[in-house]
């Protein structure tokens, strides 16, 4: 059996129950035959990048949607989560004085893991949404039907949207002179905006004066953004790994940068063996019932050759056991000469569901994980290489607090994520300039 097929011979978590084995074959088979959506040499280059954090040197901003969705992919859409990312990018290489890796969770986040298979509304019991790459978002039993047809819909709305990224980070949006442009909407109203407003005014200042030293940097003009998914749908993400031309080796060409999820992470399950096959740098989520031996287990299967930046742990444990549960998994890792970068993903560990039944997080959870964080690392002495977040450049309601207050009562105002809450733009600028502060703190 070709070692990229083993897989299949394990338990495989989190799969859609096709109602036509055929029809995915069929698929999968067409899929393969189309082009790369990423390249192989890009995913070597992130490889770099994220050997530099596991080392101490960068840091990683991973971030955008919880559940991309196939409307989603608009011009407008895109460029919005864009705009927020380079905002907190440019906050974070400013403030904090650090180089930082930018990973968009764009172009490919379309299936969920769910905790529950199916979903009873009013006494009807319907599959459960798992993403617009299985079925829809409608309550209905036409909607709710998986549908393999809907991962060719995936491809081709990654391959829109990464087209859109490359156009605005290589074609003069993302030069770091147009600072104040990406806030002409936003700093009047906001007051993460009319913060952002005066450091803008502070990197102005520091251009003109490079400018004048004769310093004009290519990097100030474009910059690099990679991709990066769950990978969830093993059929799709088979059908999309190819053998590099210049190595011989194989590598997952729909993304940059996968990971596997915290439901997905068993050891002798087959995301585990599918991954461990693949070139790509890889991440793991690692939630509270993690044990320094399953991290150690981890890195034994999926980077045996202790490559750094082949392995990132991204860490979700919730603001109230971060502080407890994460400093065994980073001394233990850190004794065996491992190599990983360690990230935080303060999202997923502080949901919960407000009275009105929205499911929502707050604010400050979110901002005491990245502390909890923080503390074990400084504690440690070692290097807390990046946050992974859920945001969104719209104005939503989802989360409560932050610089605009939102409270529970204020939710059904603007709830539009298909999944999980996120940030808002707002919101997702107070926690970079916090993050900032915070990885001052550590130097």
């Amino acid at each position: 059996m070709d070692l990229l097929d083993t897989w299949r011979s394990r338990p495989a978590a989190q799969q859609p129950e096709w109602p036509d084995p055929a029809q995915v074959h069929a698929v999968a088979a067409e899929l393969a035959k189309l082009p790369p959506l990423v390249f192989a040499g890009e995913c070597d280059l992130l490889r770099g990048q994220l050997a530099a954090v596991a080392r101490g040197e960068a840091f990683v901003l991973q971030g955008g949607d919880c559940a991309e969705t196939f409307s989603g992919a608009t011009a407008d859409d895109v460029r919005n989560k864009l705009k927020t990312l380079l905002q907190m990018s440019v906050v974070l290489t400013y403030a904090a004085s650090v180089p930082v890796v930018k990973i968009g969770r764009m172009a490919g986040q379309f299936a969920k893991p769910r905790s529950k298979s199916v979903e009873v509304r009013d006494g009807v019991e319907l599959p459960a949404y798992r993403g617009d790459m299985v079925n829809g978002f409608g309550f209905t039993a036409e909607e709710r039907a998986p549908d393999p047809g809907r991962l060719l819909r995936a491809y081709h709305a990654a391959a829109v949207t990464l087209n859109l990224c490359r156009a605005f980070t290589q074609g003069g949006y993302a030069d770091l002179r147009q600072v104040h442009a990406w806030n002409q909407d936003f700093v009047a109203n906001s007051p993460a905006g009319r913060r952002y407003e005066r450091l803008a005014g502070e990197i102005d200042r520091a251009l003109a004066f490079m400018n004048a030293a004769g310093a004009d940097p290519e990097e100030f003009h474009r910059v690099d953004i990679y991709s990066s998914h769950e990978a969830l749908l093993l059929d799709y993400e088979r059908a999309l790994t190819r053998i590099d031309s210049r190595s011989g080796l194989p590598y997952d060409v729909s993304a940059h940068f996968l990971w596997i999820g915290e439901r997905t992470r068993q050891l002798d399950g087959a995301h585990v063996e599918f991954m461990r096959h693949i070139r790509n740098p890889i991440g793991v989520k690692l939630g509270p019932t993690t044990t320094a031996e399953d991290a150690l287990a981890l890195i034994d299967a999926l980077d045996p050759q202790r490559e750094p930046g082949r392995l990132t742990f991204v860490i979700r444990m919730g603001a109230k056991l971060v502080r407890d549960n994460l400093p065994p998994l980073v001394e233990k890792v850190t004794a065996s000469g491992a190599q990983v970068a360690w990230i935080c993903d303060p999202m997923h560990g502080n949901t919960f569901e407000a009275e009105s039944g929205y499911k929502t997080r707050r604010f400050d959870d979110v901002v005491d994980e990245v502390a909890g964080f923080f503390d074990v690392h400084r504690a440690l002495g070692t290097h807390p290489g990046g946050v992974h977040l859920e945001f969104t450049g719209d104005d939503v309601t989802e989360c409560v607090g932050g610089g605009h207050e939102i409270v529970e009562d204020d939710l059904h105002q603007r709830y539009e994520t298909a999944c999980d809450p996120r940030l808002n733009r707002g919101q997702a600028l107070d926690l970079a300039f916090m993050v900032a502060e915070m990885y001052r703190t550590t130097k």
